[in-house]
């Protein structure tokens, strides 16, 4: 997918990609961007305080059309500390996606494996670099569409053909590879900046249904911020910003999060975060989310103003929900922690 919010219509959406008109790809997209990090840059996989991290996402767009998009991803990934040195550690992980679109019922799965090397200039200031590899699969239903060939002068015939030539209709099959880069400045556990870029699907694999028109899925690119503040004993604040370049197309997500610590003894330790995003193609994004020591769950809204939504007269848009429980060992002394804050 180009970017769901740059397109003015779900049904010309679903016949474009049929049709293979451009080089258009199906990739993962979601609002809360910083929640899913193997999908954002490879080089953050292993970058989080704690030893093993399991996050769940999903994203249900378009809820009010007869056949909405949904899109699933489960990942799990871990750092892992060398013990001959402690100015660099490692950090691996897997990352699956389940991606499902309009009356075509177009599908995309995707299983990967990502890798990140983390450097550690100092105790502040950490350089990673990632890759990712991964096996990807997507197909389409012709039963569930309609063509103009298939209009008899009273109804649409199923029987008839449809006249479109689609020579890889059950399935195209493809290698999907990304490298990502990343810098950390971590002046403590409560302030921290993360700046990465990422380049996605690097070699550009043929997707293409139609053997006749051979389409490449383009190279997508992605810079992105996320910084935390300490303002107060209680009260943090996340800044975040992700601006997505794919040929011709591009989207700036930004926005804020206000983190209030509401307990901060050990074992019950609580906090609620509230803030709102904008996406540039016309989207309010409201969240809400509850930290409980290491569970984290969150919630938000787009609220759409694009031509498709004025036509049907509704700013809905989708819902996000993500899910995150980390995983943190109590290692004997002898064992290295891992460094980042």
């Amino acid at each position: 997918m180009h970017f769901r919010h740059l397109l003015h219509s779900f049904l010309v959406l679903t016949i474009w990609m049929l049709a293979d008109n451009v080089a258009l790809s199906q990739d993962i997209h979601y609002s809360q961007f910083y929640n899913s990090p193997q999908n954002l840059n490879p080089g953050l996989t292993g970058s989080f305080n704690g030893d093993h991290r399991f996050t769940l996402s999903h994203r249900d767009q378009w809820r009010f059309v007869p056949v909405p998009w949904t899109t699933f991803s489960g990942a799990y990934d871990r750092n892992i500390m060398p013990y001959h040195s402690d100015k660099h550690f490692y950090g691996v992980g897997l990352n699956v996606n389940y991606d499902r679109q309009g009356d075509s019922r177009l599908t995309l799965l995707n299983i990967g494996l990502n890798g990140a090397f983390h450097k550690l200039l100092n105790s502040k200031n950490i350089i990673s670099l990632g890759a990712n590899l991964g096996y990807a699969t997507k197909g389409f239903d012709t039963k569930s569409l309609t063509w103009n060939e298939q209009w008899n002068g009273e109804k649409f015939d199923p029987t008839k053909s449809s006249g479109e030539a689609f020579q890889n209709t059950e399935r195209v099959n493809y290698v999907e590879t990304g490298l990502g880069l990343n810098y950390r400045y971590q002046k403590s556990a409560r302030t921290n900046l993360d700046l990465g870029i990422g380049a996605l699907h690097l070699i550009e694999p043929e997707v293409s249904f139609n053997g006749d028109k051979p389409t490449k899925l383009p190279r997508r690119y992605t810079f992105s911020g996320v910084g935390n503040f300490r303002l107060t004993e209680s009260l943090d604040l996340q800044l975040h910003a992700l601006h997505q370049i794919q040929t011709k197309y591009n989207e700036t997500v930004f926005g804020g999060l206000g983190k209030i610590y509401l307990d901060q003894n050990r074992g019950r330790e609580l906090q609620l975060h509230l803030g709102l995003g904008y996406r540039t193609s016309g989207s309010l994004i409201p969240t809400a989310a509850l930290q409980y020591n290491a569970w984290y769950v969150s919630f938000n809204l787009d609220m759409d103003s694009t031509p498709f939504n004025d036509a049907l007269d509704t700013n809905r848009g989708a819902y996000e929900l993500h899910l995150r429980y980390i995983i943190k060992n109590v290692k004997p002394f002898r064992f290295k922690n891992c460094p980042i804050l």
